[in-house]
């Protein structure tokens, strides 16, 4: 079961958007939920200093909050309007992955946020499953080529270490690029390459990911990497998801990426979706320079994606919405207020890979399901 709604705290000028999913019957008493949180500050004419604080006291009051108790903050990612100067000011106490990238939310504000947090009963039994989060990773020397190929190679020693692997454990990626027309492809390039050389190809498979304009902190750094694997899944539990109807094979025109991954558990099914646009199963571009028409057709790509897996549009539990132009921002929130009126959403200028593309999406989506494998 997915419950939706809002906590407002007036006082702070903060806003919580909540997606709650709590396993349907027996495994409900000892199933673990997870929450996804989307926290949005009202400006109020302040600088970054006192919005983050307030971000801050937010999440202190939302841990407080009794459908809250007893939860953990598992990963959260900040949405910073000027990663260079305010970065700095962040203190994190949680112990939690943590990411801070340059995407400014286009609500006017200069700092949003969305926390991945669960809650797991006392009478919950021993999970076989281990989720890894990594964020944040940046490496300044180099090109984007040499910086994705070090940042790869660096996350790749780590889920050795773990006992895992690139192949066989990661689920999901996100590649965040500084001044995304010209050095996406080199980042594309070495991805490539540092695929092939793992054993992914377009024979085996590849990685749900997510390639967008982005600038870390620092102002060397060209690429930034956050990913989730997972260990102790059995092969049958992943399942990729291609909507050949609407989309084609990424390989086919250069770029290695998976379009959807549906994970399988004994209690519920997660779908991680890639970033997607307005693009057709030839993948060309559709809908050049119309807001309107590339919104709806990237919304029907996703609905075929999630279709695929057994979910639709009320499954999704969290949103991140990215604009090329901010004179779109009025027409996309209306059109996303309608579409996904209770769904944790951030919109934020975030340049595509492709110039033609004006906006891009990604999600995750959550159902309850009963299959032989162990539950979460």
């Amino acid at each position: 079961m997915i419950r939706k709604f809002n906590i407002n705290w007036d006082h702070i000028g903060v806003n919580a958007q909540i997606s709650a999913f709590t396993p349907d019957g027996a495994d409900s008493l000892q199933g673990v939920q997870e929450m996804h949180v989307m926290l949005h500050v009202a400006p109020n004419g302040e600088m970054f200093v006192q919005q983050y604080d307030r971000i801050c006291q937010a999440q202190q009051l939302l841990m407080q909050h009794p459908d809250f108790t007893g939860a953990v903050i598992i990963a959260k990612r900040y949405f910073l309007s000027d990663s260079t100067n305010q970065q700095p000011l962040m203190e994190e106490t949680d112990g939690c992955a943590v990411s801070c990238i340059q995407q400014p939310p286009l609500d006017g504000s200069k700092v949003a946020l969305w926390m991945y947090i669960t809650r797991t009963p006392a009478s919950h039994p021993e999970s076989p499953y281990s989720h890894i989060w990594t964020m944040g990773m940046t490496d300044s020397c180099g090109d984007s080529a040499q910086q994705t190929t070090s940042l790869l190679t660096h996350y790749s020693d780590m889920l050795r270490s773990a006992g895992a692997t690139l192949a066989d454990n990661c689920i999901r990626t996100w590649f965040f690029v500084r001044d995304v027309d010209t050095q996406y492809s080199g980042m594309v390039r070495a991805r490539r390459e540092f695929f092939a050389e793992q054993g992914l190809t377009q024979d085996t498979h590849y990685i749900s990911s997510t390639g967008i304009g982005g600038n870390p902190a620092d102002t060397h750094s060209l690429v930034q990497f956050d990913a989730l694997a997972i260990t102790g899944l059995q092969p049958s539990q992943q399942r990729y998801l291609y909507a050949r109807t609407h989309l084609n094979s990424t390989y086919e025109y250069g770029v290695t990426f998976e379009r959807g991954t549906l994970v399988e558990y004994g209690d519920r099914g997660h779908i991680f979706i890639s970033g997607t646009a307005s693009i057709d199963n030839q993948g060309k571009v559709l809908h050049t320079g119309d807001i309107v028409s590339q919104t709806h057709r990237m919304w029907e790509n996703v609905q075929t994606l999630l279709r695929e897996g057994g979910m639709d549009f009320s499954n999704v539990v969290q949103l991140i919405v990215y604009l090329r132009d901010t004179a779109d921002y009025d027409t996309v929130r209306r059109m996303f207020d309608e579409q996904f009126p209770d769904t944790p959403t951030v919109i934020t200028l975030a340049p595509v890979c492709r110039p033609t593309w004006l906006i891009e999406m990604e999600c995750m989506a959550i159902d309850g399901r009963h299959t032989s494998f162990p539950v979460l």
